[in-house]
């Protein structure tokens, strides 16, 4: 019987060193994924025409929102309400930058959205690119966006486009530092880019 009841110790103790040492490599894997940069390195264009890659999210701190310029509310919703929210945190314009990376680069061109992000804000800069390279940021950037027929029946008609409606708060080392939900509590959102620029 003592024997048993040293066995059943030893296998304790041994589950409990395994659950350790799985909680502190966990641990270190997320510290690892929370110290790097968020997303993918990429080679797009600017609504300018200019390319533009991963770098343009360092620097400074980044609100990041991926959309479509053909969105009927979302998108243009969360354009206007984040450059105001820019404007009262920010109001020189050195201190917190904006993007706009479309879901949907088969309509976005460049000039397209240099027409449509200009109207709204200039505060926020529009992303287009091929449309290989755009879904390998989507994807590297954890967003979901899925193409979506306006007619069930018609599968290669018009479309719209199902996507991620929050805002991705990076700090100036490109490290992800929350979002901002579509719907957000004007006051709470301000917050959160205060706070995102304190950061730095």
């Amino acid at each position: 019987m003592k024997n048993f009841r040293i066995a059943v110790w030893i296998a304790v103790l041994l589950l409990a060193g395994v659950l350790g040492w799985f909680t502190l490599d966990q641990s270190r894997t997320r510290e690892v994924v929370a110290e790097g940069p968020f997303g993918v390195p990429f080679t797009l264009v600017s609504q300018t025409g200019q390319p533009i890659t991963e770098q343009a999210l360092r620097g400074k701190p980044t609100a990041l929102f991926f959309g479509f310029t053909h969105c009927p509310e979302v998108c243009p919703t969360t354009l206007f309400e984040l450059g105001g929210w820019m404007e009262k945190v920010d109001p020189q314009g050195n201190k917190l930058q904006a993007y706009f990376v479309t879901v949907d680069p088969e309509r976005d061109t460049p000039e397209i959205m240099n027409e449509y992000v200009s109207n709204v804000s200039k505060r926020i800069t529009g992303i287009s690119g091929p449309p290989d390279k755009i879904a390998e940021v989507i994807k590297g950037f954890r967003v979901y966006a899925k193409k979506v027929p306006v007619d069930e029946n018609n599968p290669n008609g018009d479309y719209t486009m199902d996507h991620t409606a929050s805002v991705f708060l990076l700090d100036s080392a490109g490290r992800f530092a929350g979002t901002i939900s579509y719907g957000e509590n004007p006051d709470t959102a301000i917050k959160k880019l205060e706070n995102l620029v304190a950061k730095g």
